[in-house]
């Protein structure tokens, strides 16, 4: 912690950051723009790793048959979860698609966030996974903050493919990761690898897929059942996410890898599931990131704040291992660690201020948001 700093940022990148008395001296051309961050804290910007904003609607229905004890297995089952938001993506427009992404970053940057990895998802389609991705590169284009492609095509089985799991990984393998990564839409592949969605054996057939075509891999994974992580290492994931089901011999291993376990406790509190494991895996020597898993059916949150406040109270996370986790472990999870994530002469500018004395307050304070402004790129916003 540094008392009474100050940040210099010039085209976009953190210049100079230390104590006030010795940034003053490059700070006296009038045409520099200040903005007074006296009794606030200043924190690099949330690196939000993990987000599904490519969606038309709210899961109400699910929302309220969850409420009567339906399981979010038995919900997906009936036609709900996941698939349920496939027909409103693949009606929807690009136009309209890129106006709700825009709309969800804005709002991710109200609490601070001003990086944020996006995911396809809800389309299951070639031509709608596609889409997806314009509007997430259309939005990005017009948000002053930093977006990262995620192509998720393989995240259910569509309905039209019922019983032929095996023939929709061929077209996740054969068209949409070639396409995408043509177009240059996704920089990373991810998969659902989970009882009910795609088997261990189909995730390592569309990792190879996007090894081939030059693309990063990420995995949700272990979110309801344990899975053997040992068989995915050798594509060396820029993130394994969720985890809630994690083995001991996972644990241990993700001590020795670079993948970043990226711990998503929004979802476990919106389904009443039970949280990560934080502690040990931060005790056995793992990175562990935190980020919202926005999305319409699991955990409709933006707030990177929030999300601190569960994994302080329900993962036993210290502030500042939680902070730590929001900024630069998801940084890593991006593999963006050289360019965000800490306030460092060098790297982008991308800072939060926000209306507290203590760091530690970010934790406490739950619902209830305090960022005063946010840096993007150099670009100051006022809130």
């Amino acid at each position: 912690m540094v008392q009474s700093a100050a940040v210099l940022c010039i085209q976009g990148k953190i210049a100079a950051a230390g104590p006030e008395s010795q940034i003053a001296g490059n700070m006296k051309e009038s045409r520099i723009e200040t903005f007074d961050c006296h009794g606030g804290v200043v924190l690099p910007g949330f690196v939000d790793s993990h987000t599904h904003p490519a969606f038309v609607s709210p899961r109400l229905v699910d929302f309220e048959k969850r409420l009567q004890g339906s399981s979010y297995e038995e919900i997906a089952k009936a036609g709900g979860g996941i698939r349920s938001s496939v027909e409103g993506v693949r009606n929807a427009t690009n136009d309209e698609i890129s106006a709700n992404v825009l709309r969800w970053l804005a709002r991710m940057q109200k609490s601070g966030t001003t990086t944020v990895e996006a995911k396809s998802g809800y389309g299951l389609t070639t031509e709608s996974e596609l889409k997806s991705l314009h509007g997430i590169r259309c939005a990005a284009k017009k948000w002053p903050g930093t977006v990262v492609s995620t192509l998720l095509g393989a995240h259910v089985v569509p309905s039209e493919f019922k019983g032929r799991a095996d023939a929709y990984v061929d077209l996740v393998c054969n068209e949409m990761i070639p396409k995408a990564a043509q177009e240059k839409l996704a920089e990373f592949v991810d998969v659902f690898c989970e009882r009910g969605a795609f088997t261990l054996e189909q995730t390592e057939r569309i990792f190879e897929s996007a090894f081939k075509a030059g693309l990063g891999t990420r995995a949700h994974v272990c979110q309801f059942t344990p899975h053997d992580l040992s068989t995915l290492a050798r594509f060396k994931p820029a993130s394994y996410d969720h985890l809630d089901c994690l083995r001991d011999k996972d644990l241990e291993a993700l001590a020795d890898q670079e993948t970043i376990a990226t711990l998503l406790p929004g979802a476990s509190y919106f389904l009443s599931h039970p949280y990560p494991m934080a502690r040990r895996l931060i005790d056995a020597g793992a990175a562990v990131a935190l980020a919202t898993d926005f999305n319409p059916g699991t955990s409709p949150t933006t707030s990177m704040p929030l999300v601190l406040s569960m994994a302080c109270t329900q993962m036993r996370m210290t502030p500042a291992e939680a902070i730590s986790a929001a900024t630069i472990n998801g940084a890593h999870a991006l593999r963006l660690a050289r360019r965000k994530g800490t306030i460092e002469a060098g790297k982008d500018g991308d800072l939060a201020i926000f209306d507290v004395k203590d760091y530690r307050e970010l934790c406490y304070w739950f619902g209830s948001e305090s960022c005063r402004a946010t840096v993007l790129n150099g670009s100051l916003a006022v809130d």
